[in-house]
């Protein structure tokens, strides 16, 4: 007996949907393997090019210690700590590195207004408007990174940006689940970002690592 038509239309709406979900999952996919090679074989280029400013993102001393560092080197005369909380300060993130924190407090700015990595963009332009910036070294978790990037460029457009990656110690030792769940939310939200929906997230700007 023939199939009624609405139970054929049904059948082949389903596999259309089903083949959609297979594509959507292989292209994800792909675009993951592409990203992880990306995180783990970033590098800052050596030697560092001149730049006007550096922005580090809070979310791990490693990158508060590796922002001071390049200051003290004199790779950039001004640094932007960005997505410092209300009621956070210099002191906050340089205890183990007071000497440098103390030495150049006068070129480094705590910025309070990032929440999200959105925040970070858009924290980051007003700083480097502000000093007339057109180069800056972003500092931030090698994960981190590839958003971190995007929103940057989106928040200002001709900016040259040059990254400086930190490794943070949870990812130093290979893949484990839970970095790798992290990684492909990461991933997730990177993609989101690039779909132009970076405003919409909520979440904290310096992830868990």
């Amino acid at each position: 007996m023939a199939r009624p038509p609405f139970r054929r239309r049904r059948f082949s709406a389903l596999r259309l949907l089903t083949r959609l979900t297979l594509l959507a999952c292989c292209l994800w996919s792909g675009g993951f393997l592409i990203y992880l090679t990306a995180v783990f074989t970033s590098a800052p280029p050596n030697p560092l090019p001149p730049a006007d400013g550096i922005v580090a993102l809070t979310g791990g001393d490693d990158r508060i210690s590796e922002a001071l560092a390049l200051l003290a080197a004199h790779e950039a005369p001004l640094l932007l700590i960005s997505g410092a909380g209300k009621g956070t300060y210099l002191g906050d993130f340089t205890q183990d590195d007071r000497t440098a924190a103390t030495r150049y407090a006068s070129a480094i700015t705590v910025g309070h207004m990032a929440t999200t990595t959105h925040d970070n963009g858009v924290e980051t332009a007003a700083w480097a408007k502000a000093h007339n910036m057109h180069s800056l070294i972003i500092v931030t978790a090698d994960y981190h990174m590839p958003r971190a990037l995007l929103e940057i460029r989106n928040a200002l457009p001709g900016m040259r940006l040059i990254p400086d990656p930190v490794r943070p110690p949870a990812m130093r030792d290979g893949l484990t689940w839970p970095t790798l769940r992290l990684l492909a939310a990461e991933y997730s939200k990177y993609l989101v970002v690039r779909a132009g929906l970076g405003s919409l997230f909520s979440d904290s700007a310096s992830g868990n690592y």
